[in-house]
């Protein structure tokens, strides 16, 4: 128990002031902002799950509210100035019993549980649950264990209430911090706005840092106000943007066009989905990666981080690789296709099995240039390899050796330059350290660049 609860706290998000004095960067000590969000910090859900069956718990048999952030990776801010965090790999903290899919009566919840990575007998990532049995251990073994038809007297559904990009107004510690269900449940990576236009609506493009998982973009139903960018509740400005809308996944074509296909219980092949029943909207949102398969979306190498150019609004993605892509596929393999091409051996390699090792950088532009646009064009900005990487094959964007990378992973657009940084999360090289920056010079969907 002593041990869970020095590691518990350990996760979720630290808010710091840093100030600049005498022309260094430093760590506030004393400010009134610093402060932990924890797995234990009370948070609401918000948007479209609140309340719905799915969201139930022991903890909150009303499923309108939830307890902390876990496995945060990439991040964002809102144009109203919050912080956005998104929940990544957090299935692995949960356990299940092996005999727990009996125990559901083979219900649907064993097909969702199964498509978000914790099959029954799962074992979870840092033991929590074995600490003891106050709830605060107990919550994280997903095992139905009560009585109940709802999932009330037990943490069945607890796991539903992670995988959200969550909003914090890091001015405001008094401030509600809230899970935005309206922007779907999956392995979130970052969060970033399309240009801001008055009177339009606001788009928030979103990855699934998982191999063979899907680009995502949230448009608001509320449009823009400009005068939001100073709202005195920073909170209420997130409800009215981020809470009612429409989510859409990206489906990539051969010919450089792409479509934004609206996740909709109403869609045909949602709702008629064979491989899951989905029982309203909020269970769309909920179970995203399964109506975005019943929609046929691409399957992506792992999109991490994207960032929209200040001037032209483009939107980029990182794809950092994939081990699961293949030439030729078999079982649950990713075969290669337009916007994900490659399967190949690096340079070095004496043994293995080929597959996108070293990732690429894609960019759209939304037609007509409008957040709420449903289809697109797109292209590869950047392909991630070796210097001597066989330019047919690996090395399609003519790297040299002071500029080859892998694994793009951060990004980010300076807002005065335009510059487009990367940040690299490389295990593929072998024979030379591979983590760091790049600046890449961005042209436009149809024109390539390397970074320099």
């Amino acid at each position: 128990m002593a041990e869970s609860d020095k590691e518990i706290p350990a996760h979720g998000i630290s808010i710091v002031e840093v100030a600049k004095t005498g022309g260094v960067f430093a760590y506030r000590k004393d400010s009134a902002f610093n402060r932990r969000i924890t797995p234990l910090t009370p948070m609401e859900i918000a948007g479209p799950v609140r309340g719905n069956a799915l969201a139930k718990t022991l903890y909150s048999t009303a499923g309108t509210a939830c307890r902390g952030t876990i496995n945060n990776c990439g991040s964002g801010y809102t144009p109203w100035g919050t912080y956005l965090s998104g929940e990544e790999n957090w299935a692995g903290y949960f356990t299940r019993s092996a005999t727990d899919n009996a125990a559901r009566g083979n219900d649907k919840s064993v097909a969702s549980l199964n498509r978000y990575g914790r099959a029954q007998g799962a074992a979870s990532r840092h033991g929590w649950e074995t600490a003891g049995s106050d709830d605060r251990f107990a919550r994280w073994n997903i095992s139905k264990t009560g009585a109940s038809t709802d999932g009330t007297d037990d943490y069945r559904n607890e796991m539903n209430t992670f995988g959200y990009v969550v909003e914090v107004d890091p001015y405001d510690k008094a401030a509600t911090i809230k899970k935005r269900t309206a922007l779907g449940r999956f392995a979130h990576e970052s969060a970033d706005f399309g240009k801001l236009v008055a009177g339009k609506p606001l788009a928030v493009y979103m990855g699934d840092d998982s191999r063979g998982e899907y680009i995502y973009k949230f448009v608001s139903a509320a449009n823009w106000d400009a005068a939001d960018a100073n709202a005195a509740n920073r909170i209420a400005a997130g409800d009215k943007y981020l809470d009612a809308g429409t989510l859409y996944v990206a489906k990539f074509n051969a010919d450089g066009t792409g479509q934004w296909i609206e996740l909709n219980i109403a869609n045909a092949a949602i709702a008629g989905y064979a491989g899951y029943a989905f029982a309203d909207q909020a269970d769309v949102l909920v179970n995203a990666r399964l109506a975005a398969d019943a929609v046929g979306a691409t399957k992506m190498d792992r999109p991490e981080w994207c960032a929209v150019h200040p001037g032209t609004g483009e939107i980029y993605y990182t794809l950092t690789n994939n081990s699961n892509r293949r030439l030729q596929p078999t079982g649950s393999q990713q075969g290669v296709d337009a916007a994900n091409p490659r399967a190949y051996l690096d340079p070095e390699a004496t043994s293995g099995t080929a597959a996108n090792n070293n990732g690429h950088i894609i960019r759209m532009r939304e037609n007509g240039g409008e957040s709420a646009a449903t289809a697109f064009a797109w292209d590869i900005y950047l392909f991630g390899s070796q210097s001597n990487g066989d330019p047919a094959l690996i090395n399609l964007s003519g790297l040299t050796a002071d500029q080859d990378f892998s694994s793009p992973d951060g990004l980010w657009f300076s807002k005065n330059t335009g510059l487009c940084w990367i940040q690299t999360d490389d295990g593929a090289y072998t024979d030379a350290t591979n983590c760091m920056m790049l600046a890449g010079v961005p042209g436009s969907v149809g024109m390539a660049r390397r970074p320099r």
